[in-house]
């Protein structure tokens, strides 16, 4: 069987370093790994109109600065076909069909939707969209026979529901889905990284994320101003190194070989952290590093990005052509479907012909 790859983000915003080190690094070491047949990006604008329907001009804005946040951190459309989801209508009839495969009460058990409605204060004003957006997934999944679906362990119920409704189907209508895998970030720290003022997640409206898009000084000036461990007040407190911003950004970015050239005081992160665990290491310091740390991985990012912006059409161009190939392997698998289902009458012959002799006879 080919080895197949669906991922993708809402463009609700631009990508910020969370998502750079949870999917996007990861993603570009698979496409250039050789290991995959067929690689799908997915820029996933109709599930963003799921909660933003109300502000489509948010989701469209937002389709080109995560096409350039994606080409500008080396995902290459030579390699990968990047789409735009909407543009594909097939996801959304296989949508339709698999929702007669999930009950209502499945639905409300899914914990990745529990808290998305309490973090949204949905309550009961949940769209249909929004609420059924576990089915639409499984659509996307299985409409590329993807056999492997990167992501972060918070979306492990979502692949569950997938998995769920491809056995259901095939046990129904016969084999004709694959069954996809969940491949989690192979660093624990890549898992998810805290916003900047330490809140369990990077939120746009919350203005603590530092986006792959941002300046030199945008970024200094972010790091400079992290939430640290508030017990560390002096140099010479101890201080804590778990649950605090600045190391957990280090654990997922820092290398040995760059303490030569921007901390030559210590060998590795270990000897730093020991440092200061024990008291004597201050907080600016610390930061310094780590802004020295994100320059050097965010700079090929920017130079890359600065040249893709020469020309915004070429990237149109790429999106559509990533489309409409896109949309021919979702039209095959759709067709198998409906054939699996018995509802692709003008396509099946036996049943035209079977249907003309049963009324030959009865004239």
């Amino acid at each position: 069987m080919s080895k197949i790859i669906l991922t993708g983000d809402r463009p609700t915003g631009r990508l910020h370093v969370g998502h750079y080190v949870g999917s996007l690094r990861r993603r570009v070491e698979l496409q250039n790994s050789g290991e995959f047949e067929k690689i799908f990006i997915m820029i996933a604008d109709a599930q963003a109109l799921t909660d933003n329907a109300e502000n489509p001009g948010k989701v469209r804005d937002n389709i080109i600065e995560v096409a350039l946040d994606y080409l500008s951190c080396g995902l290459d459309p030579e390699k990968s076909t990047i789409l735009i989801q909407s543009h594909i209508s097939e996801l959304t009839e296989l949508s339709f069909y698999y929702m007669n495969l999930v009950t209502v009460s499945r639905l409300e058990r899914n914990p990745t939707i529990k808290s998305e409605i309490q973090m949204r204060n949905f309550q009961t004003s949940i769209p249909v969209g929004f609420y059924t957006y576990p089915i639409s997934q499984a659509a996307d999944i299985t409409a590329f026979k993807a056999t492997t679906v990167p992501a972060g362990e918070d979306q492990m119920p979502m692949l569950e529901q997938t998995q769920e409704i491809v056995h259901k189907f095939n046990s129904v209508y016969g084999e004709t889905l694959v069954e996809p895998k969940i491949l989690l970030p192979d660093n624990q720290a890549c898992l998810r990284l805290p916003g900047t003022d330490g809140m369990a997640k990077m939120s746009k409206s919350l203005g603590n994320c530092i986006y792959l898009s941002d300046t030199e000084d945008e970024v200094k000036k972010k790091v400079m101003s992290m939430f640290t461990d508030p017990t560390h007040l002096q140099v010479s407190d101890p201080g804590h190194v778990e649950g605090n911003p600045v190391f957990i950004y280090l654990d997922a970015f820092s290398k040995d070989e760059m303490f030569a050239e921007y901390c030559p005081d210590y060998s590795c992160l270990q000897e730093m952290k020991d440092h200061y665990t024990r008291g004597g290491l201050g907080d600016v310091k610390v930061k310094k590093f780590l802004n020295s740390v994100l320059q050097e991985t965010l700079a090929p990012i920017r130079a890359s990005r600065a040249e893709w912006e020469k020309d915004i059409p070429a990237i149109y161009e790429i999106l559509h052509k990533g489309s409409e190939k896109a949309k021919e392997e979702a039209a095959k698998t759709l067709s198998e479907v409906k054939s699996a289902m018995k509802i692709n009458y003008f396509d099946d012959k036996e049943l035209i012909n079977a249907q003309s002799l049963k009324y030959q006879k009865q004239v």
